[in-house]
C-alpha cells in the first residue's frame, strides 16, 4: 500500500505517552520488527499541534530511532513521518484506519 509523507515543518510536537514495545501478538509476546532493518519496533504517542489544532497520534518507530529517556512532555522533532491507510477483517467485522510510522524521534526542537 502506498504511504504519504506528513509535513510537520510548521507544527509543534510533544511526547504524549512514553515509548512502548510494539507487539504483533500480545498473548505470545511477539514484538513487531522493521522489515527493512530488522530492528524491534516501538510505539510512542505524539501530540501534534499546528494551526490552532492539536491531535494525538500513535506512531511506530524503530527502537534504534528512539532516544533513551524520552518522557511525556518532551518537545521532539519527528523524522520521516508517513501515514498509510489499512483495512482488515476479523471475525466477520471489517476494520480500517490510518497507521503512522517515523524513521526517528529526536529530543529537542
Amino acid at each position: 500500500m502506498p504511504s504519504f509523507k506528513i509535513d510537520l515543518s510548521t507544527a509543534v510536537v510533544f511526547v504524549a505517552t512514553a515509548p512502548e514495545p510494539k507487539m504483533v501478538n500480545k498473548k505470545t509476546g511477539e514484538r513487531a520488527v522493521d522489515r527493512e532493518t530488522g530492528a524491534s519496533m516501538t510505539t510512542v504517542g505524539l501530540l501534534v499541534s499546528d494551526e490552532g489544532e492539536g491531535n494525538l497520534y500513535q506512531v511506530a518507530v524503530p527502537e534504534t530511532g528512539i532516544p533513551e529517556g524520552l518522557a511525556p512532555g518532551t518537545p521532539v522533532k519527528v523524522i520521516g513521518l508517513k501515514a498509510r491507510d489499512w483495512e482488515n477483517e476479523f471475525n466477520g467485522q471489517k476494520r480500517h484506519g490510518i497507521s503512522f510510522r517515523a524513521v526517528a524521534v529526536a529530543a529537542g526542537v
